[in-house]
């Protein structure tokens, strides 16, 4: 009970803030309107409930599957067995993220379906797949994490040469969203998992972030491929009503919460059938170790019904119209004030995040704090929407200029950063881009671009996740100098 206490309050510190912001211009410079305003209300009492008991459920559920299984991988040492469960673990993990899904939903919608749900989906689960198993064998065969980094961006940036802005936005995108509420927790645990049985503490240590990074990078490989394989120079954007009125509150939860049951269900399913495949076959654990976990699945997935239903109900909706209004003004002095303060609080809210920030403080002993980790995380995060912002406001800059600088900038510091701080900080541009980000602030971004005469619906509407995933990579690798500078003055 004092677990669950410790993590309704960890939430309440997280949500709250959000609540009380756009309250705030509810009640000052951008009303949006009564019913709205109680939908949210709403949403957020939803995502605080739903939020704890999805942690809760991780620690009892997410973390344990993912440490068995990487365990008994690493026990078998057969690379075939680690070839063939990555490739199938990690498509069918990334098909099931409900974040890929709202984001692919989106670029369906927007585009007309010219880039299509399920063929983004597979791509992008496709790219996953790879190149998680990549990941955990790059563990097993000691190869240094900034070497594949730099293998992979590189491969990325000669496949942006041939690729155009839309599809550009997306990839990037698609990369922060698979790394949501679902799939990152069990990357973090099977790479913790793998890198546990490796004799060495330190390379362990080290060892046990990482894999998120690398297989983010899938996803934009995947789209990007896609594509240039399509051969569609200019995606068609179709306006949406970004000016929505909400006048049926208990309609608006009716049509979303059916939706989020089953999706979630599929999303959990994957998960829990490999978990019972490797028991029953080789695992064989105690009766009482397995009736643990399945109530932290049954737990995890009313959570995470919970939390979904309340960011597709009330967020998604206010940070739409909450962009539209604010980008209408003549002063364009709120909007870009607001961008940056939600970046600030909103990040604090990804279930993903708080996983990670713990693991990071958990695995290393409490020398990298966690409350750092998090104001690190969060500025950097409160910049990205501020320059996503920036970016559809003055058309003159584009988008491949914050990544070709912000990606590049990253790789670089890589090689003359701790390692422990290289794999923590990729695994943050994944995490920080979760739920929360892909419905608000993507919501809020869009509108923002809807009201906006000059920006394209396609290219501008997209890529601000892209820029949040960039961020918290070169924030948390230039805090991890810092601790290498604090270390030699010690």
């Amino acid at each position: 009970m004092e677990a669950l206490r410790s993590k309704l309050k960890e939430v309440l510190s997280a949500v709250l803030p959000v609540v009380f912001i756009v309250s705030i211009l509810h009640f000052t410079i951008a009303p949006v309107g009564g019913s709205m305003f109680t939908a949210f209300l709403i949403g957020s009492f939803l995502v605080i409930i739903g939020l704890t008991l999805f942690l809760f459920g991780i620690d009892l559920s997410i973390d344990v599957i993912g440490h068995n299984i990487g365990n008994f991988l690493v026990q078998k040492g057969k690379l075939a067995l680690v070839i063939v469960v990555g490739l199938v673990l990690g498509f069918f993990i990334s098909f099931a993220e409900p974040d890929l899904h709202i984001l692919a939903n989106q670029v369906s919608d927007v585009t007309s379906g010219q880039f299509g749900r399920w063929l983004m989906v597979t791509a992008v689960s496709v790219g996953i797949g790879v190149m998680m198993t990549l990941g955990m064998l790059r563990i097993l065969k000691n190869v240094p994490l900034k070497t594949t980094f730099m293998l992979a961006y590189g491969l990325i940036f000669i496949l942006s040469l041939f690729s155009t802005p839309d599809f550009l936005a997306i990839a990037f995108d698609a990369s922060g969203a698979t790394t949501g509420a679902l799939t990152t927790p069990f990357m973090l645990a099977l790479a913790s998992g793998v890198a546990s049985m490796k004799k060495d503490s330190k390379t362990s240590e080290a060892d046990s972030f990482g894999l998120v990074g690398i297989s983010s990078t899938g996803a934009i490989i995947g789209v990007l491929l896609s594509g240039i394989i399509m051969g569609i120079e200019k995606l068609e954007g179709a306006p949406e009503n970004v000016a929505m009125v909400v006048d049926d509150i208990a309609g608006v939860y009716a049509s979303v919460v059916p939706t989020v049951v089953i999706e979630t269900l599929f999303s959990l399913s994957p998960i829990i059938l490999s978990y019972l495949f490797f028991q029953y076959v080789y695992l064989k654990q105690r009766r009482s170790v397995v009736v643990s976990v399945m109530k932290g699945v049954a737990l995890t997935y009313v959570g995470l019904v919970l939390f979904l239903s309340g960011v597709n109900g009330g967020f998604m909706k206010v940070g739409r119209t909450l962009g539209h209004m604010l980008a209408d003004m003549e002063n364009k002095i709120p909007v870009l004030v607001v961008s940056f303060v939600l970046g600030l609080v909103t990040v604090l809210a990804e279930p993903a995040v708080i996983v990670l920030t713990h693991q990071v403080e958990d695995i290393t002993g409490g020398y990298v704090k966690r409350p750092l980790v998090l104001l690190f995380l969060s500025v950097s995060v409160g910049l990205a929407i501020l320059m996503a912002t920036i970016r559809i406001l003055v058309p003159e800059i584009k988008l491949w200029m914050y990544l070709l600088i912000g990606f590049g900038a990253a790789v670089v510091m890589a090689f003359f950063t701790p390692d422990l701080f290289v794999g923590v900080a990729f695994d943050a541009g994944g995490v920080a881009s979760g739920p929360m980000t892909a419905t608000f602030s993507l919501a809020f971004v869009q509108g923002i671009a809807y009201s906006t005469p000059h920006a394209d619906i396609v290219s501008d509407g997209f890529g601000m996740i892209a820029v949040v995933a960039m961020m918290p990579v070169v924030a948390l690798q230039l805090l991890g100098m810092l601790y290498k500078i604090k270390t030699r003055n010690v």
